[in-house]
């Protein structure tokens, strides 16, 4: 069964817009791991528009053993150090310049192997799985084994964009396997584009899921929502 990471930011970003704390976001968050979430995914940012830094710790602090804690973001030396501190159970690494509005763009592993290869190496020393945030590309897959990442995570918003693109991350998804390399994707995966993509993708881990779901969630409720998802993916 693929996993469901849910990404929780939206959650930090509507509980901002008034300056409170409603609603709270470790209250949803626990809510949404009891309803079946496997994972929970944050994307913590320099200007915290939706997660903070207090976020990153008490959320790292309510996690159970059975659930996996992924953070996202760029290897900046404030982030790294945040992360070798609570040790989450999985990094994802994106190249996103401090001032974008979300994850748009792939690394270029091969152009930054060299900053690549030491940031993986420090946090497989400190026993956290690393996924490296890449387009579909066979040269990017080969370069994420080649920096010793265990995981890549594959950007599906061209797929959601069109589903002709559904190849590309057949092929990539088959090669990775044969290099020992684990299977995420995520961006602008909802319940409409998500069952296609897993009955084609092979070997696939983990959906990281939040703005579809977050906003389906508006009609249908979370735990119904999450239970959709939890179809699908079966």
């Amino acid at each position: 069964m693929v996993k469901l990471s849910v990404n929780v930011n939206k959650i930090a970003t509507l509980r901002n817009a008034r300056g409170n704390n409603i609603p709270d976001l470790i209250n949803v968050t626990q809510s949404i791991i009891s309803f079946g979430a496997d994972s929970i995914t944050i994307h913590p940012r320099p200007d915290e528009r939706h997660i903070t830094k207090k976020d990153v710790s008490s959320l790292s602090n309510i996690m159970p053993n059975n659930i996996e804690f992924n953070i996202e973001g760029f290897p900046s030396s404030s982030f790294l150090k945040m992360v070798l501190r609570l040790k989450p159970n999985q990094v994802t690494l994106v190249p996103d310049a401090p001032d974008v509005l979300t994850s748009l763009e792939g690394w270029n592993i091969i152009e930054n192997k060299s900053i690549l290869t030491s940031v993986v190496q420090e946090l497989n020393n400190h026993g956290i799985r690393t996924s490296i945030f890449i387009h579909p590309n066979l040269e990017m897959v080969n370069a994420a084994r080649e920096v010793n990442a265990a995981r890549i995570e594959l950007f599906t918003g061209t797929y959601a964009k069109s589903k002709h693109t559904i190849e590309s991350y057949v092929k990539c998804s088959e090669f990775a396997h044969e290099l020992g390399l684990g299977v995420n994707a995520g961006h602008d995966l909802d319940m409409q584009n998500l069952p296609f993509f897993v009955r084609e993708i092979p070997y696939l881990d983990e959906v990281s899921i939040g703005h579809g779901l977050i906003s389906e969630s508006l009609f249908l409720g979370l735990e119904k929502t999450i239970s959709c998802y939890k179809e699908i993916l079966s």
